[in-house]
């Protein structure tokens, strides 16, 4: 704004994020980020094998094993929600991305109008990819 430029601030919240963690794709990003050997088997053992059920009035549901997803409460979960979507910050050159757990706030700037939203358009499609 101090540059005579219009600016966009998008703040994104993303609904039952922890739950759409894909844990192959998990612990593959822990081993490239070097968590590797006995931990990653620890993630492993943790992450696999969970299941849930519902309970309402003393009737409980079915077992559903759970293929996704990280805990909720675990203290690591949202360490290992940044983990899996670290790489979002590169997928985008002109937007300025700062990313709080399940919260993403999205920022551009241009002295077009048209241009901004424009552009912001076409990133957010490629971000979405």
């Amino acid at each position: 704004m101090d540059s005579n430029q219009f600016s966009i601030g998008l703040f994104v919240d993303l609904s039952k994020a922890f739950d759409t963690v894909n844990h192959k794709t998990l612990l593959q990003k822990l081993n490239h980020y070097g968590i590797r050997d006995v931990t990653v088997k620890w993630f492993k053992s943790y992450l696999t094998n969970q299941y849930q059920y519902v309970e309402y009035n003393g009737v409980k549901s079915n077992l559903l094993k759970l293929t996704c997803g990280v805990p909720q409460g675990f203290v690591l979960g949202p360490a290992l929600f940044l983990v899996y979507i670290s790489e979002i910050i590169n997928a985008s050159k002109p937007l300025q991305l700062i990313l709080f757990t399940d919260d993403t706030n999205i920022f551009l700037s241009d002295a077009n109008l048209d241009k901004l939203i424009s552009t912001l358009n076409s990133e957010l499609t490629c971000m979405s990819k």
